[in-house]
């Protein structure tokens, strides 16, 4: 099956699904030298976990990656990085009614259609449990950027209608993480929660936007034509679940202005390569597909059935999903990095 890796010279792939034994990946590409904190990679895997928080699914893993190979003494040896997490929490008898069942909204029926099987559980390979993996493979692009003093900070910046006044740089980032949400706005992430325990309290689910901040970039990252940063950016975001949209910073309120106003802005990037400048984009998320309401759902033989989801989910993608925009971008530009060293 293709669509398992990503990256060119710094190329991650990853494997397994969300009730199987484990999960984990390989991170080839990496130079070698790098120190390698353990401590760093665990505190990103938890930033994304479940059960973190009242307003995230309750499902528990401990998520502890084990690293197999490509580090000695501390230090990458240049080789294939191996890593894995093992599922300690699947509840795979919550799913049994879903066997011949496809949920609206998921990737059943189509991921049942092009391979002519599925894991129905939890949507096995088609589940967000995958994205620890990348989480992972973000942590050691992460350090490998701080070394040219590059830095990748997300932030929730809408769920629903309510969104963040200010603009990036009026904002602390450093404090994203001191509210459940990932939001640096207090004012408006208390708000944002109370949204997501109403949905969460009503068995429905809500969505949002995260924007996205990289620094420290230099000139000259980013591979035209085909390759160009945003374009590989664009790539990144939209392969996350639940991705519905990508823009770099006021992309579609570009169209409303005439062309000597939009020459003036900073985006961060100009003909596919880095400007120096800050790159600023933002990913929109939908509502969780599954929820607790009664939906009409479709079975493998085309009848209609009254489908009251069980299982654990999240109410709202957004607060766990900052860590996995974050290192998905981190892998765009630390591959940008080694490109444009070669």
């Amino acid at each position: 099956m293709a669509g398992n890796s990503f990256g060119t010279l710094l190329r991650l792939t990853t494997f397994g699904e969300s009730h199987g034994f484990a999960i984990g990946g390989v991170l080839d590409g990496m130079p070698s030298g790098l120190k390698v904190e353990l401590d760093f990679i665990q505190f990103e895997l938890d930033r994304r976990k479940p059960g973190q928080s009242a307003i995230t699914t309750p499902r528990k893993e401990s998520d502890r990656v084990e690293i197999l190979s490509g580090i000695f003494e501390g230090q990458t040896l240049g080789t294939p990085i191996g890593f894995m997490m093992y599922n300690e929490d699947q509840h795979s008898d919550d799913y049994d009614a879903l066997r011949d069942v496809y949920r609206p909204g998921h990737a059943d029926e189509v991921w049942d259609k092009k391979f002519g099987i599925r894991d129905h559980r939890g949507g096995g390979r088609s589940s967000a449990r995958e994205t620890a993996c990348r989480v992972v493979g973000g942590a050691f692009a992460k350090m490998l950027l701080a070394k040219s003093g590059v830095s990748v900070q997300a932030y929730v910046s809408a769920v629903k209608d309510i969104e963040v006044p200010l603009r990036y740089d009026e904002l602390n980032l450093l404090t994203t993480d001191d509210s459940i949400v990932r939001c640096p706005h207090p004012e408006t992430a208390a708000q944002m929660i109370a949204c997501i325990e109403d949905a969460r309290d009503s068995g429905d689910s809500v969505g949002g936007v995260i924007t996205c901040v990289c620094k420290g970039m230099p000139v000259g990252w980013g591979e035209p034509v085909f390759d160009k940063l945003h374009a590989v950016m664009a790539h990144a975001m939209l392969s996350i679940n639940a991705t519905q949209g990508f823009e770099l910073l006021g992309g579609f309120a570009a169209t409303r202005l005439n062309g000597s106003a939009n020459n003036a802005r900073a985006v961060g990037v100009s003909g596919g390569i880095s400007t120096g400048e800050d790159l600023v984009f933002r990913v929109a998320f939908k509502p969780v597909s599954t929820i607790r309401k009664k939906q009409v759902a479709r079975t493998s033989g085309g009848e209609a059935v009254e489908l009251e989801a069980a299982g654990r989910h999240d109410p709202c993608v957004l607060p766990r999903a900052v860590p996995i925009v974050e290192a998905m971008a981190a892998l765009v530009l630390a591959d940008m990095q080694l490109l444009q060293k070669r």
